[in-house]
């Protein structure tokens, strides 16, 4: 198999671990088969459990699950000039000082 079609999405890995788990192969398994077509292309180990964990609890779909409700963000015209200005004043500064004084998430 070619570098180029061996990279794979994640919905497509994820369909290859349920096709695995339904014909009733371990994640160990799984995962090892994985790396020897796909190589360095192929997931972790820790997300072929996951996955193949979900598959044995009979979930079917291989979308990620929708994340409730807008994201909210602070990336603002107005933060962005509110940080440069305070950071131009005290470059020392530390982030939880600034998220502090904007009153909004570190993250």
């Amino acid at each position: 198999m070619s570098a180029e079609s061996s990279n794979l999405s994640n919905i497509e890995h994820r369909a290859v671990i349920k096709y695995f788990v339904k014909k009733g192969k371990t994640p160990k398994e799984i995962f090892e088969d994985m790396v020897s077509v796909l190589q360095e292309s192929a997931p972790s180990y820790t997300m072929v459990k996951k996955w193949a964990r979900s598959f044995q609890q009979e979930r079917e779909s291989c979308e990620d699950d929708p994340c409730p409700g807008r994201l909210v963000t602070v990336v603002t015209e107005e933060n962005v000039r509110k940080i440069e200005k305070i950071v131009l004043a005290d470059r020392k500064i530390k982030l939880w000082q600034i998220a502090e004084e904007l009153q909004i998430s570190k993250k």
